[in-house]
């Protein structure tokens, strides 16, 4: 993560954590990701078991033995406040050891705020599983996981260099491999539906990129300096 500038409309600015270059392309990832956590949140509002399509993935995930088992735990426990500090706290010291304010900011924010609307999200969907006080979609682990990863996978492509294509495959790469990861823990475990993961994952894709597009919108106009 280097300190190196870009300049934009000509300003001489730090270097943007959400690329000019994929700017576009991200706004349509997160649009049709909201569509879908809409969609899925319509879907099983209310509901208190499985849908058709989460029971045949339930059964073929759920209760996994060793070494799988552990595995998905270990996983579970990086969407936990214990595990997520831990990420967050690496991420952000090397943000700030390369000098990346703005990358360190992404790095808290987005997941953080990832996090918070599922939450704020969960009331509304009411759906739930193991009993009634346990609000299911969308799931906060895989939000928090995707999130961290596509935040990541944006500091990587902006520092590389990379052009929209190869940018928004490896961020769609990155957040998809991390969603994939904490979704199968989330079933296998049994704290969630597959469709609840799949909420999680689209609230990441949806928020991150609006996250960092603020992030890069505020320091910008807080400290502009004239090519």
């Amino acid at each position: 993560m280097g300190g190196t500038v870009t300049v934009t409309d000509g300003k001489l600015t730090a270097a943007a954590v959400l690329p000019v270059v994929m700017r576009g392309r991200l706004a349509v990832v997160a649009v049709l990701a909201s569509l879908v956590v809409l969609l899925l949140g319509v879907r099983y509002a209310g509901d208190s078991g499985p849908g058709r399509t989460d029971a045949r993935i339930g059964e073929a995930a759920y209760g996994v033995g060793a070494p799988w088992w552990h595995l998905a735990h270990a996983t579970d426990f990086l969407g936990d406040p214990g595990g997520a500090l831990l990420l967050l706290t690496a991420g952000v010291i090397g943000c700030l050891r390369a000098r990346r304010t703005r990358a360190a900011v992404l790095l808290l924010a987005g997941p953080g705020l990832a996090v918070g609307v599922t939450r704020l999200l969960k009331p509304l969907a009411a759906r739930t599983i193991n009993g009634d006080d346990n609000l299911a979609f969308p799931s906060g682990h895989t939000a928090f996981l995707t999130a961290f990863a596509l935040a990541l996978a944006l500091l990587a492509a902006g520092r590389s260099g990379l052009g929209p294509t190869s940018g928004t495959v490896l961020a769609l790469a990155a957040a998809s491999a991390a969603g994939a990861l904490m979704g199968w823990a989330q079933v296998a475990t049994g704290a969630h539906y597959p469709t609840d993961t799949v909420g999680g994952c689209c609230t990441a894709l949806a928020v991150v990129p609006a996250v960092a597009w603020a992030v890069d919108r505020v320091a910008d106009a807080r400290h502009p300096h004239k090519g």
